[in-house]
């Protein structure tokens, strides 16, 4: 059964090539959902599909690219959407 999990990742994520690493790892597990940047330096992540899927995603936006720094994501269950494709914007 597909879900959906919305995050507020901080930390140094702004700048950084997150929102890309993030939407590479989520198409590679056929994830459908966003990464968007935030005006206070957050990013916001919808993960959609299925859940050991989602789990595994969740996994890497916790660690980030190499450029990164993750200080938290706080995470919390979403009612599943058809969202289409995986989108990124500033």
């Amino acid at each position: 059964m597909p879900i959906c999990r919305y995050g507020l990742v901080s930390g140094r994520v702004q700048g950084v090539g997150f929102r890309q690493f993030v939407q590479t790892a989520a198409r590679r597990a056929g994830l459908s959902g966003f990464a968007h940047n935030l005006p206070d330096g957050r990013v916001e992540v919808l993960l959609c599909g299925d859940e050991a899927a989602v789990q595994a995603v969740q996994t890497d936006v916790a660690h980030g690219p190499p450029s990164s720094r993750v200080v938290e994501v706080a995470w919390e269950d979403r009612p599943y959407a058809e969202v289409e494709g995986f989108k990124t914007s500033r």
